[in-house]
């Protein structure tokens, strides 16, 4: 796995997230990932509760998302990455701003590099 591996899977991301597509984002991770929000949550496991978060936590409730992101370090499957998110909120309209960081490990699967774990640090500010 190389740097720009994990760059065009991070702005696939980051793609699905600006056009709010829970379907889409889905496709990124394996049946079996997991995905943490906060270092404090339990993860949420497989696509399934993946999609679910996304299309609550994103799709319904967030507007105008602008996603930018750098691979930091990679190593055998697992790579850093920083990134920068901001959006307003579908109900009252507040702007957030995120800067946070990513632990990811990937799987290739036919051909396709897929995220299993997805742990995730970040901080908010609100306008």
């Amino acid at each position: 796995m190389k740097e720009q591996d994990v760059q065009n899977w991070l702005d696939e991301y980051g793609r699905a997230w600006m056009n709010g597509d829970p379907d889409h984002v889905v496709t990124l991770f394996s049946d079996t990932a997991t995905y943490r929000e906060t270092p404090f949550d339990n993860p949420m496991r497989g696509r399934h509760e993946i999609r679910e978060y996304w299309q609550n936590g994103a799709a319904e409730a967030q507007e105008n998302v602008e996603f930018t992101s750098q691979v930091w370090a990679v190593k055998n499957d697992t790579a850093i990455a920083g990134w920068q998110a901001r959006f307003a909120r579908k109900v009252s309209g507040t702007r957030i701003e995120l800067d946070g960081i990513f632990r990811l490990a990937f799987s290739e699967e036919q051909g396709t590099l897929r995220c299993t774990i997805l742990e995730e640090w970040w901080h908010s500010k609100e306008s």
